[in-house]
């Protein structure tokens, strides 16, 4: 899945991770379901804080919960 949206292999462990961390705080805060369904709201997010020079996987996670938080769900991420 990863791989498809153009992420070279190194990054996809700090993707992971940071997703991980994110969608933890998120499915206990309710504001996603508790289900093992990726949110891809949350990982375009991700992908895009990476792709703008993010690489600090706690920076990472708490930028894409602040943006996700901060975004109406039908809004599509800029």
């Amino acid at each position: 899945m990863l791989v498809e949206r153009g992420l070279g292999v190194m990054n996809v462990e700090l993707v992971s991770e940071a997703y991980a961390i994110a969608a933890n705080y998120l499915r206990r805060s309710g504001a996603i379901p508790d289900t093992l369904v990726t949110n891809e709201r949350l990982l375009e997010i991700i992908i895009k804080l990476l792709q703008h020079g993010e690489f600090n996987k706690i920076r990472l996670a708490n930028k894409a919960i602040t943006r996700f938080e901060a975004q109406p769900q039908a809004q599509a991420v800029a």
